[in-house]
């Protein structure tokens, strides 16, 4: 028997979009109102579900493509996968959509590291083409803001004479480097991360194998981004968060012993990926820490006494010197990166700093 093909996952291949109502509705409001904006931009924290939506937007004003309007106005973008429209689009068959997002460069055969000019001029003239069905045509811009300068500028050319008929999402996890001319000819949509409850119905039905409270831990660590928790079940990012604490509790004292261990296992050729993770999760509870202590209801705890640690510490020292360590530990980490110091002395010297700052 032949070997069925894999088939797609990820937002292209989800029907359902747990939170983010309020945005929904927006759109569909402006749609039932058939004041269509030519482009909208969708933006927020990574992982909380922004292509999802982008695609439910795409299947649903695809459906549109010969209604001449709403019959009747919808209270949801939810389309069922068994749909022709959603079947096409999981294909990659519907010759009214684009997706544009980083691709591999094909000379070097490893990713760009941005979107180039070639790609949006092609957009261009997919927009300048007869919709296929007689109706909208439809892009979408994954991470906007990775555009190049020549990208960025070629799209801007495009927002300012729209074609009819064409709606364009760019969905993008920092805004802020859009041209403010691009965001200013868009209508914004911004999501926002999801709460305790979504976020954890999220992983019931992606990893139900973890335990509730790996989950629950796994949401906390995420800041309400499913898809930031998810990364770290698969990277192992509970567990090593935990070790993270297990190392830092007993704060100003240290066991330098076990702080040359880590190091030396971080410095490993083949650990790059682990040590990027450790820098993030150093800063991640700096992060939770200070924040924490600078909520009324303080802490909740992602591993198992956090918050009684982030109490003693920040009781005992003052949140501005946590948050001058929090920057000092990420200037550290670009300094390193960029004169390729030694991973290991990377380590020894954050443990010194964070001693430090526990002992003013």
């Amino acid at each position: 028997m032949a070997e069925q093909p894999d088939q797609p996952t990820g937002p292209i291949a989800t029907a359902d979009l747990i939170g983010h109502g309020g945005a929904e509705l927006a759109f569909l409001d402006t749609a039932a109102a058939q004041r269509m904006p030519h482009a909208w931009l969708i933006s927020g924290p990574r992982g909380i579900g922004k292509m999802t939506f982008a695609y439910r937007i795409a299947r649903f004003q695809l459906s549109q493509q010969n209604s001449g309007g709403l019959f009747g106005p919808p209270d949801s973008l939810f389309m069922a996968p068994e749909d022709a429209i959603f079947r096409r689009v999981l294909a990659g068959g519907h010759g009214d959509l684009r997706i544009i997002e980083r691709v591999v460069n094909e000379k070097t055969k490893k990713l760009r590291g941005d979107i180039v000019v070639d790609q949006i001029r092609a957009l261009s003239h997919f927009f300048s083409m007869t919709a296929a069905e007689g109706g909208w045509r439809i892009a979408v811009i994954d991470g906007a803001e990775e555009m190049n300068p020549n990208a960025a500028n070629a799209l801007l050319k495009l927002l300012e004479e729209p074609p009819a008929n064409c709606l364009l999402l760019l969905v993008s996890h920092a805004p802020g480097r859009l041209l403010p001319t691009i965001r200013s000819r868009c209508r914004q949509l911004v999501l926002r991360p999801l709460d305790e409850g979504e976020a954890m119905a999220v992983l019931d039905a992606q990893i139900p194998e973890l335990d509730a409270g790996e989950r629950l831990g796994l949401i906390r660590l995420a800041e309400g981004s499913p898809g930031r928790a998810m990364a770290m079940a698969e990277a192992g990012g509970l567990e090593a968060y935990g070790e993270l604490l297990a190392m830092v509790r007993d704060l100003p004292e240290l066991d330098f012993a076990a702080v040359h261990a880590l190091g030396d296992k971080l410095n490993r050729a083949n650990n790059e990926g682990a040590y990027g993770v450790w820098i993030d999760l150093v800063r991640l509870w700096l992060s939770r820490l200070t924040r924490g202590g600078a909520s009324a209801g303080g802490m909740s705890d992602a591993v198992s006494g956090e918050a009684d640690l982030a109490r003693r510490l920040t009781g005992a020292v003052g949140l501005d010197h946590w948050v001058e360590l929090w920057e000092k530990i990420g200037g550290l980490a670009m300094r390193a990166e960029r004169v390729n110091l030694d991973r290991k002395q990377v380590v020894i010297n954050a443990f010194m700093a964070l001693q430090s700052t526990a002992r003013r």
